[in-house]
């Protein structure tokens, strides 16, 4: 039963309008047709009143026919109007929808407006700004500090230095020992020849001890 007293919103109205507006059209449409039908119907007896040589029946049937295609033509003007009508509706309710959307987003930009104070933010964002501004200061101070000590861009040239003074020492020359490699097919060196090659290993790891060189 509240149902049945409830008060109507907008948009029950305009659905309620334009559901009559489509009944309307469609009454207008039926009308049309009715009267496309008598305009066949009428060009046909006037066809035959002329083959009949009955002129008097053609020019009353002719007069009839000039209404009823006048009548014809102003369906089509009240169905625009119709049209018309149901489009500006349609317009407006869009329109009052946005003015309640922007009427609604000025009340909660003036309320966050109040709460928000313009010099404080300033403030917290120069102080955010700045706070950064130490911060990556005092990370690229650390980098340089840890690059400087963990720097070991001379070690590789120092080590390479000393491999190649030992090598010196002990004779020992890289491009020598492949030319001297033994080719495929020959045969195997004796045991003498074996033992002269462990000699000369035990050889090169004293020197290399004797100088520091694990």
């Amino acid at each position: 039963m509240a149902s049945l007293f409830k008060k109507k919103t907008v948009d029950d109205v305009i659905k309620e309008q334009s559901k009559e507006l489509r009944g309307t059209q469609r009454q207008i449409t039926r009308d049309r047709s009715a009267l496309e039908k008598q305009e066949k119907q009428m060009e046909a007896e006037i066809r035959k009143m002329a083959k009949s040589g009955n002129k008097e029946a053609c020019k009353i049937l002719a007069k009839q026919l000039v209404q009823l295609r006048k009548q014809k033509n102003r369906t089509y003007a009240v169905s625009s109007k119709v049209t018309s009508m149901s489009t500006q509706t349609k317009v407006m309710n869009s329109q009052m929808k946005m003015a309640g959307a922007m009427a609604s987003t000025a009340k909660t930009m003036q309320a966050v407006n109040k709460k928000m104070d313009p010099q404080k933010t300033l403030k917290t964002m120069q102080d955010f700004q700045k706070e950064n501004m130490k911060m990556d200061m005092t990370e690229d101070m650390i980098n340089d500090t840890l690059d400087e000590i963990f720097d070991d861009s001379g070690d590789e040239e120092e080590s390479q230095d000393i491999v190649n003074q030992v090598l010196d020492e002990i004779g020992i020359e890289i491009s020598g020992k492949m030319v001297r490699a033994p080719a495929a097919g020959r045969s195997l060196p004796s045991a003498a020849s074996s033992k002269q090659a462990t000699i000369s290993d035990d050889e090169i790891e004293r020197q290399l001890r004797a100088l520091g060189v694990d």
